[in-house]
């Protein structure tokens, strides 16, 4: 596609103006992105920016994963439009955690892995997350703890309690991948589990269980009665 400014562009192409003429519904991905973006980058405009930046992170799901650091290193996103993406994914997140009724409700592992497995398995390196439930088992949100390398993690257990202390959590499940694509667990994830079990019972949080997302795959620490 030849490069031409926005403002060159057709009123019924620009973003902006489609979403004023016929609401935000029939806008892709690349448009919202494009709209929260404001400008593109050199030898590209807004929508190339906004439509490369999705093919290169892997889509939505694979945007809203990046922390900001990751998505300052982008081509193309400096400081400031990496803090508009995170600050509009964010706010997204926030708004669906306000509405009881759209919170999913977890009954087993395979309901954990459902919620996470497609955004998980594609991350080049190992994440820990903590996924918070309440009284009835809805989820109250899902917070990334540590960034590790390709084979391990690196997780305080003062960083997964803080969060689910500040939710009023009724009971956590922990939450890894396992970027080889095997989610087998290690002798470090039983040894970690174990100690943010203890850790919990201090605190009056279960841990309910361990979920390692593998690719297309799950282990459930639970299921395998390794606690």
């Amino acid at each position: 596609m030849k490069y031409r400014r926005l403002k060159d562009l057709p009123e019924d192409l620009k973003p902006r103006e489609r979403l004023h003429q016929y609401g935000p519904e029939v806008l892709s991905n690349k448009e919202i992105l494009a709209i929260i973006l404001r400008t593109g980058s050199k030898g590209e405009n807004v929508l190339e920016l906004a439509e490369r930046i999705l093919a290169e992170t892997g889509g939505l799901h694979g945007l809203a994963g990046l922390t900001l650091p990751e998505l300052q290193m982008v081509n193309g996103i400096g400081p400031a439009k990496a803090a508009q993406v995170k600050a509009a994914l964010e706010l997204g997140r926030r708004s669906v955690s306000l509405d009881p009724m759209s919170r999913p409700t977890i009954n087993s592992p395979a309901d954990v892995a459902g919620l996470v497995m497609e955004e998980m398995r594609h991350l080049d390196r190992e994440h820990f997350r903590i996924m918070y439930l309440s009284t009835r088992n809805n989820v109250l949100g899902i917070s990334p703890v540590s960034i590790g390398s390709l084979n391990s993690s690196i997780v305080h257990p003062r960083e997964c309690f803080k969060e689910a202390i500040r939710r009023n959590a009724n009971t956590i499940i922990l939450l890894h991948n396992h970027p080889s694509g095997d989610p087998t667990p290690s002798r470090e994830d039983i040894d970690i589990t174990k100690r943010l079990i203890e850790g919990g019972k201090i605190l009056g949080i279960e841990v309910l269980d361990h979920v390692i997302i593998g690719d297309k795959r799950y282990v459930s620490l639970k299921e395998q009665g390794i606690f």
